[in-house]
């Protein structure tokens, strides 16, 4: 095929076998899990609320966003989980997404009023903060559907001083040059208020929306003046008296209608070159992917597998493929856009992170994007690893990964632990979108590990002490020490924290990173020609 790059992978996986199926049927019940939580997130604020919130004629924010993208086109929604696990709601009372709106690609936030009036908690200033980072970093014009009771108060504190952050953010978007617009179809209150003020475009829907720093009650306390909220903070209010609204909307299917004639006025042209590769589909079924990674992340598996069902064609053009073969790294492409792919077949030894950072700087030579697919479990310990430079060698890996500048994207297939994780350009090192499969597992070492380290330490330290370690304590501390370890090492646990963008059906990765890496070429794709220094 004509500019068609690399080899077919050949696959042997077998899916008739045993071993297989069992896998499969583990991964399949770990998404379930996953998948139970999604479906109950649109109703998170408790049905009462969402009846009441239909009964006044209005959209589920969700609803909003399928109104406005365009027909047949995906939306990929971010943080979906966000908050799990904590005591605020799963989703954080916000919904984040990436759509197509007249051809554009737009980030598009909508709040949802149905739980505490859409204020603002803790975990939805994590999953704000982290959603203006792909705005910022893949330069999406910015779409907000507005109803906003502001900070949730009893959480101020954990909420104030960083909410700021989001004012200054969008304020040095318009100065980008990244557009930002907002749609207010019900109340926004004192933080929520600022969300139109600081936008380039904003619209208000008529006898719905309002906006205003303090409300009536609030007003009556500071001034002991008595103002109903039209003339206070009402949508023609401010669309005849105050000019913060540009536009009145007569009802919500109006406001995205205007919404989209903004986009559409933009004219907006994207930075990165287009897709460059024929985007055939991959010779092996990309829905087998649920079944190439092990369930249990201590069982090894080859990442060829998930290579082989990712890329164009499964066409793949590996470098160093005799050197360093548990880092395995190579060039394809996904729905015809060029990248770099590093995946793991075992631990991280001298010659991996050698091979690691020589093929970051080519992709970075050639203006390539690179995918992280982590199965990680760190770098090689012992006197034999540290005498032949592992330290040394590591921090060449992670000093490529640092300084590269085209864009990183993280599939998290397994394990991601330790200085491994850092290695692989995890959170940290600010990819531009992060996807984790529902068996992933992150932290500083397996719970076993860690539980075993802690145990020689303590019986080291009685050692020291010249006392007698009591085998019944120490036991019970170890297997609640690795409980706890194995819980907080979860996917849910890294979602619900916003440590990555979301748990996705392995068998949607393929499409996934398609619209990722569509999204970051909205923005300039040109690779570092510098980086610090390093031992040789």
């Amino acid at each position: 095929m004509v500019g068609a790059v690399g080899k077919v992978l050949r696959s042997r996986l077998d899916t008739r076998s045993d071993d297989y199926r069992e896998n499969l049927a583990a991964m399949e019940a770990l998404w379930a899990e996953v998948d139970a939580l999604m479906q109950s997130v649109p109703s998170i604020g408790g049905q009462r609320y969402v009846d009441r919130h239909r009964q006044r004629g209005k959209m589920l924010p969700r609803e909003r966003i399928e109104q406005l993208v365009d027909p047949d086109t995906p939306v990929l929604e971010l943080s979906p989980l966000a908050a799990w696990g904590s005591e605020f709601p799963i989703g954080a009372g916000s919904v984040n997404a990436i759509g197509v709106v007249e051809g554009v690609e737009c980030a598009i936030t909508a709040s949802d009023m149905t739980y505490r009036g859409g204020s603002m908690n803790p975990r939805s200033v994590d999953k704000g903060g982290r959603f203006r980072e792909i705005i910022r970093h893949n330069r999406l014009p910015w779409i907000n559907l507005n109803e906003s009771a502001g900070a949730d108060l009893p959480h101020q504190a954990d909420i104030f001083i960083r909410g700021g952050e989001g004012f200054r953010d969008q304020t040095q978007f318009s100065k980008l040059g990244i557009p930002t617009i907002t749609a207010i179809f019900g109340p926004n209150t004192a933080g929520g208020a600022y969300v139109p003020g600081m936008s380039d475009y904003t619209i208000f829907v008529k006898e719905r929306g309002t906006a205003y720093l303090g409300g009536p009650p609030l007003v009556k306390m500071a001034i002991d003046e008595v103002v109903d909220e039209e003339t206070l903070g009402g949508a023609e209010m401010h669309a005849r008296t105050s000019g913060l609204s540009d536009y009145l909307a007569a009802d919500e299917m109006d406001a995205l209608r205007m919404i989209r004639d903004i986009v559409r006025h933009l004219r907006w042209r994207k930075l990165g070159p287009g897709p460059s590769e024929p985007a055939d589909d991959p010779v092996h079924d990309p829905n087998e992917l649920i079944g190439c990674a092990s369930a249990d992340v201590r069982i090894p598996f080859d990442i060829r597998e998930i290579d082989a069902r990712l890329l164009d064609g499964s066409r793949f053009e590996e470098f160093k493929p005799l050197y360093g073969d548990k880092l395995v790294c190579g060039w394809g492409s996904i729905h015809g856009y060029p990248v770099g792919l590093l995946g793991n077949n075992g631990i991280l030894f001298s010659e991996e992170a050698k091979k690691g950072a020589q093929f970051i700087q080519l992709c970075n030579r050639t203006d390539t994007p690179l995918v992280f697919l982590h199965n990680i479990t760190g770098f090689m310990v012992g006197s034999q690893a540290e005498q032949g430079g592992i330290i040394r060698n590591g921090a060449k890996l992670i000093n490529a990964v640092s300084n590269s500048e085209v864009p990183h994207f993280c599939l998290m297939v397994g394990a991601s632990y330790g200085a491994g994780n850092y290695g692989m350009a995890g959170k940290a090192y600010n990819p531009r979108l992060i996807f984790s499969w529902p068996n992933h597992k992150i932290a500083v070492m397996g719970g076993r590990q860690l539980a075993g380290v802690m145990d020689i330490v303590a019986r080291n330290a009685a050692a020291g002490r010249g006392i007698e370690v009591d085998e019944d304590d120490l036991n019970a501390k170890k297997e609640a020490l690795e409980a706890q370890i194995e819980g907080e090492s979860s996917a849910l646990y890294a979602t619900g924290r916003v440590w990555d963008d979301g748990i996705i059906h392995p068998n949607d990765s393929r499409t996934v990173l398609g619209l990722a890496l569509s999204a970051a070429h909205n923005n300039v794709v040109q690779g570092a020609r510098e980086y610090g220094v390093w031992r040789h």
